[in-house]
C-alpha cells in the first residue's frame, strides 16, 4: 500500500500569526491549511465551541450534518475513497465518540485516511465519570493509526498537522484527536500553522532495497507461469499507470482483490478477474498452479487465501508492500519488496525482461469459459421468472458504460456488484472490505458524491443493510447529494441465508427480514423513487434513475433464494472453489 498526496489546493491564510485566538478557531485554521473544504459531523455539548467557531467559517468549510455519527465517519470514508484526500468527521464526547468506533475499525482495516475530531469534557472532569465522558483514547487505540487527547489549546496546531500527516502518509489510516472543552475555549497566541512532514520514529515509506528488486526480477524473468495479484495499494499509491506498464511489459495475468477493483480497467486484456471467497474461478484455481506469485499492495486476507497451509505452496512469492508488518504476516515471501509501489514498480519494470505469456494466459481464459457456462451466463441472463442481482448490474453496466462510482453495502449484493460491475476509472469501487460493515453503503455514497460530485455515484444496497443507516436519507434531503440508491431486495439477510442453506441444512434462523415501503419512505424525505418486480421494467427503471437530476431510490425485487457462486467454503483451499 502506499502514500496519499495532500490536496493540490493552496492553503488559505485567514488569521495572521501572533494573534489571540481560541482553540476552536485553531482547529478550523488547521483544516483550511490542510485543504479541507468538507466536514461530516454532528454537534453536541462537548464539541459546541468548535461548532460555534464554525459559524464564522461556513463560506470556507462545508459542514454536512449527518443523522448519526456512524453515518458521518462512513461518509468521510467515502469522501476519502473517491477524492484521494483525507476525510474529516466531527463528533461530540461520550456516545457521539463511541458511535465512531465501527467506522474507525472499518477505516483502519481498509486503509482509509480519516481525521476524526471529538469533543471531550473539561480536563478537570476527566476520570470523574462526568456527563457524557468516555475514555475514547483507550477505546480507539487498537483501531486508529494514531490518537491523541488535547487538553491545552497551544497544542492544537501542531497536533492536527501531525494528525493529517500520519493519516495520509505511508499506509493510510484513521486518526482521532480528542479535544477537551477547556482547550476549545482557551485563548492563546497563535503562531501560525506549520504543516508536518516528519515525525520522529515514524517512517511512512521504507527504504527501497535494490538487491530485493534484483532478486525479484530474476525470479520473474525465469518464471514460466507468473501471476500478479493486486490490491488497493495501487490506488492509494496513485500507481495505476506504473502498474499497467509493469504487467504489460511482462505479459502477466493479473487478478484483483475486492479492494483493488478499479485499479486496472475491468476489460484490460491481462485482467483475469477477482480473487477470493466469491471471486472468479480461474484466478482462484491458478493461484495453486503458478510458479511465481507477485503480490502488490495487498495483505493476503483470509478471504483471498482460504486455507493457508494449502495456499500457493508451489510458488515463489514476491510481495510488494509499503507496510513492513504485512510482509510474511500470513504468507511467507521468497522476496520481500518493501516500499511505495509508486517507486518500486518502475524499478521492477525496468529490471524485468519483456515477455509474452499468452499460452499461460489462455489457461485462465479456458477456465473462465467454464465459469461463464456454469455461473455467469445464468446470473446475467436468467431464464427464471424472478430477476437476479447480476442482471440488474448488467443493465447498470450497459447504461453507465462502466464509468460510474459504485458504492456497495455488505452482503450478497456486494459480492455480485464486485463480480460483475465494470470499472473504467480508478477510485470507482467503494465498499467495506476487511470489516464487512452492514450500513456502510448509504452514508459512504453520500461522502463519495462529495468527493467526486462530477461523477455518477450509485449505491447498491441490500434490504437488510439499508435499514441500518436509512436515516441518512435526511442528510440527502437537507444537503442535496445526488446519490442514486439501488436496493436489491431479496427479503432475506441473503449472505447469512446462503450459508445456512449450504452448511446448516436450510435451517433459516432469523434471516427473513421484512421491510417498509422504501419508495414511500424516500418520498417522505422528498426523494423520488420507484419499485419494480418485472424484468420488462428493468432497463427503463434504471435509465430513469440515472437520468434523474437529483437523488433517486430504485427498489428492485430479486429472487429470494439465489446464491452467489463461485464460492470457496471456509476451511478449504482456493483450488477447491465450487461453481455450484
Amino acid at each position: 500500500m502506499s502514500t496519499l498526496e495532500t490536496t493540490e489546493k493552496e492553503p488559505i491564510q485567514t488569521i495572521a500569526a501572533n494573534t489571540q485566538i481560541s482553540g476552536s478557531q485553531a482547529v478550523l485554521e488547521a483544516l483550511i491549511h490542510e485543504g479541507v473544504d468538507t466536514v461530516f459531523g454532528y454537534p453536541g455539548g462537548a464539541i459546541m465551541p468548535i461548532y460555534d467557531a464554525l459559524y464564522d467559517y461556513n463560506e470556507k468549510i462545508k459542514h454536512i450534518l449527518v443523522r448519526h455519527e456512524q453515518g458521518g465517519i462512513h461518509a468521510a470514508q467515502g469522501f476519502a475513497r473517491t477524492s484521494g484526500r483525507v476525510g474529516v468527521a466531527f463528533a461530540t464526547s461520550g456516545p457521539g465518540a463511541t458511535n465512531l468506533v465501527t467506522g474507525l475499525a472499518d477505516a483502519m482495516i481498509d486503509s482509509n485516511p480519516i481525521v476524526c475530531i471529538t469533543g471531550q469534557v473539561f480536563a478537570s472532569l476527566l476520570g470523574t465519570d462526568a456527563f457524557q465522558e468516555t475514555d475514547v483514547i483507550n477505546i480507539t487505540s487498537p483501531i486508529t493509526k494514531w490518537n491523541y487527547q488535547v487538553t491545552d489549546a497551544t497544542e492544537i496546531p501542531a497536533v492536527l498537522a501531525k494528525a493529517f500527516y500520519i493519516a495520509r502518509t505511508g499506509r493510510p489510516g484513521p486518526v482521532l484527536i480528542d479535544i477537551t472543552k477547556n482547550a476549545q475555549i482557551q485563548l492563546f497566541e497563535y503562531l501560525g500553522y506549520e504543516p508536518c512532514n516528519h515525525v520522529r520514529s515514524y517512517r511512512p515509506s521504507p527504504i527501497v532495497r535494490k538487491e530485493y528488486i534484483e532478486e525479484a526480477a530474476k525470479l520473474i524473468n525465469a518464471a514460466k507461469k507468473p501471476f500478479v495479484i493486486f490490491g488497493q495499494g495501487i490506488i492509494l499509491g496513485k500507481a495505476e499507470q506504473e502498474f499497467k506498464q509493469f504487467i504489460e511489459k511482462g505479459g502477466f495475468p493479473s487478478a484483483t482483490t475486492v479492494m483493488g477493483l478499479s485499479a486496472l480497467e475491468t476489460d484490460h486484456h491481462l485482467h483475469v478477474g477477482m480473487l477470493g471467497m466469491h471471486g472468479n474461478y480461474a484466478p482462484n484455481v491458478m493461484t495453486n498452479d503458478c510458479d511465481v506469485l507477485i503480490a502488490i499492495g495487498m495483505r493476503f486476507d483470509d478471504r483471498v487465501t482460504g486455507r493457508l497451509d494449502k495456499y500457493a505452496k508451489q510458488a515463489k512469492v514476491i510481495h510488494l508492500d509499503i507496510d513492513p508488518a504485512e510482509i510474511d504476516k500470513n504468507v511467507k515471501s521468497t522476496v520481500p519488496v518493501w516500499g511505495d509501489c509508486k517507486e518500486t514498480l518502475p524499478l521492477l519494470t525496468q529490471a524485468i525482461e519483456a515477455n509474452d505469456h499468452s499460452a499461460w494466459l489462455q489457461q485462465f481464459r479456458d477456465l473462465e469459459k467454464e465459469e461463464v457456462k456454469e455461473v455467469i451466463h445464468k446470473e446475467l441472463n436468467p431464464s427464471g421468472d424472478m430477476m437476479t442481482m447480476g442482471e440488474v448490474v448488467r443493465v447498470l453496466n450497459e447504461l453507465t458504460g462502466g464509468n460510474a462510482v459504485i458504492v456497495t453495502d455488505v452482503g450478497q449484493h456486494q459480492m455480485v456488484a464486485c463480480r460483475y460491475a465494470k470499472f473504467n476509472t480508478s477510485k470507482s469501487n467503494v465498499t467495506s472490505g476487511g470489516l464487512g460493515t452492514m450500513g456502510f453503503g448509504l452514508p459512504a455514497a453520500i461522502g463519495a458524491w462529495y468527493g467526486a460530485p462530477e461523477r455518477d455515484v450509485i449505491a447498491i444496497i441490500g434490504d437488510g443493510g439499508f435499514q441500518m443507516t436509512l436515516q441518512e436519507l435526511g442528510t440527502i434531503m437537507q444537503f442535496g447529494a445526488k446519490v442514486k440508491i439501488l436496493i436489491l431486495n431479496n427479503q432475506f439477510l441473503g449472505m447469512v441465508r446462503q450459508w445456512q442453506e449450504l452448511f446448516n441444512e436450510r435451517r433459516y434462523s432469523f434471516v427473513n427480514i421484512t421491510s417498509p415501503d422504501f419508495v414511500a419512505l424516500a418520498k417522505s424525505y422528498y426523494i423520488d423513487g420507484n419499485k419494480i418486480s418485472e424484468r420488462s421494467d428493468l432497463e427503463l427503471a434504471v435509465k430513469t434513475m440515472l437520468d434523474h437530476d437529483g437523488a433517486y431510490l430504485l427498489e428492485v425485487m430479486v429472487g429470494k433464494e439465489n446464491n452467489v457462486f463461485p464460492m470457496v467454503a471456509q476451511g478449504t483451499s482456493v483450488s477447491e472453489i465450487r461453481l455450484k
